[in-house]
């Protein structure tokens, strides 16, 4: 028979003892509080003892359990104050755009300026031939200077006619009191009325043709301006700085009424355009500050300059736009980008997403090792996803947050917390 193979069974068979049915014993002897003795002594009384070995460790994990808990890992989490946001995805859409179209026929006499371009305000980009414009407008120069000349003739027919009419006055006098002594007859106290009526008659038609000759002025100065402002229409100006989107109308060719010359837009600053879902709305005000990220990776600020009042009809959605500085012009026009607007901030907890967990009615929260190592439920909102963990709220100011070991207790049972550093 061989001896060494029982021992060593024997041997194995006592470990295992030990370290299932007398844990809490040897735990004691390994920190100095019982000695050799007395764990024999328990290893013997196992050993002999008459109950079955399931119910003896049922009584020991009972004991165990209820002196020295469920063991978990907790952290002590401490609530701060955390800026919130609304995360809204939108596009870069430049400051300022504008199709630049003739508003008269003609040929274009200019090179063009090709598409990238940069242009400042005034700038010319197309100038039509002007053909017979400068012809026209002469013969209006010419049309103004005659009606003018005609206005000092009118005023010096308005001073005869005025004088007339103090001649007739006068004799009119001179015959009514001669008639008062029986030095004139009625025949010619009535001849000089009727002289003065028909001066005043004379005066009023020269007035009129002051008036004419007015009129022919003004009339003619319409035309002079009109012929100029034909003129100025030939050249077409660059309404603010910015780039070509499109290369210029070509040399020779024939530009109607809205024909194209150009586009121009303006990418410095540009705007980040956005839609707000209705959810969120209330949380976005115009003057807010707000970062975004472009597809490129580059990150941005800028300030929010308006908010829509209606919703999309589609949608449900509201426009919201941030303008940016672009002064090196490398975000353009149309590119995806991810906007976040801040609003008013809110005190959280950051904690490890594994952390959450569900309670018997489905409500999301976390466990908490309370008073006396007991666990307690506590349900929670989430306010922030990231890459490192969640921001929570519905947590009191400190709280001891289970973070393994949660799904296997629940509240009211008591646990063994082993605390761990939190980090954000």
């Amino acid at each position: 028979m061989r001896l060494f193979p029982i021992l060593t069974a024997l041997v194995v068979a006592a470990a295992l003892y030990l370290l299932v049915f007398e844990r809490t014993t040897l735990l004691s002897f390994a920190r100095g509080e019982v000695d050799a003795t007395e764990l024999g002594a328990a290893v013997s009384a196992g050993i002999n003892d008459d109950q079955p070995i399931a119910e003896a460790a049922d009584a020991n994990a009972e004991k165990s359990d209820d002196e020295t808990g469920v063991a978990v890992v907790a952290i002590a989490s401490t609530a701060s104050r955390v800026e919130n946001a609304v995360l809204v995805r939108g596009r870069t859409e430049a400051a300022r755009q504008v199709d630049l179209r003739a508003e008269t026929s003609g040929t274009i006499i200019s090179d063009p300026l090709r598409k990238g371009a940069l242009i400042a305000e005034g700038d010319e980009v197309c100038r039509l031939d002007p053909g017979t414009r400068q012809i026209a407008l002469a013969e209006a120069e010419a049309r103004l200077q005659e009606a003018q000349s005609r206005l000092p003739e009118a005023r010096a027919r308005v001073a005869e006619a005025t004088a007339r009419l103090k001649e007739a006055e006068i004799n009119d006098n001179a015959a009514t009191r001669l008639s008062e002594g029986g030095f004139a007859s009625d025949t010619r106290v009535a001849s000089t009325g009727a002289g003065v009526e028909s001066a005043r008659a004379g005066v009023e038609a020269a007035k009129s043709g002051i008036d004419a000759a007015e009129a022919g002025i003004q009339s003619a100065q319409a035309g002079v301006a009109a012929a100029n402002n034909e003129i100025a229409k030939l050249t077409i100006l660059a309404p603010f700085g910015g780039l070509l989107e499109s290369d210029g109308a070509e040399i020779g060719s024939l530009l109607q009424p809205g024909g194209l010359c150009a586009t121009v837009i303006r990418l410095d600053p540009i705007k980040l355009v956005g839609f707000v879902p209705e959810t969120d709305v209330d949380k976005v005000t115009v003057g807010a500050m707000a970062g975004a990220r472009l597809a490129t990776g580059r990150e941005v600020r800028g300030e929010v300059t308006f908010l829509s009042r209606s919703a999309d009809p589609t949608t449900r959605t509201f426009r919201v736009e941030v303008l940016v500085p672009n002064a090196d012009l490398l975000i353009r026009d149309g590119q995806t980008v991810e906007i976040a607007i801040g609003s008013d901030g809110a005190d959280a907890h950051f904690l490890p997403q594994s952390a959450l967990t569900l309670d018997n009615d489905g409500n999301l929260g976390v466990r908490l090792v309370g008073e006396d190592d007991l666990v307690a439920f506590a349900p929670v909102t989430v306010l922030r996803d990231t890459p490192g963990g969640i921001w929570v709220q519905g947590l009191p100011e400190a709280a001891n947050v289970i973070v393994v070991g949660q799904e296997f207790v629940i509240a009211g049972v008591r646990v063994a917390p082993t605390y761990r550093e939190a980090t954000q």
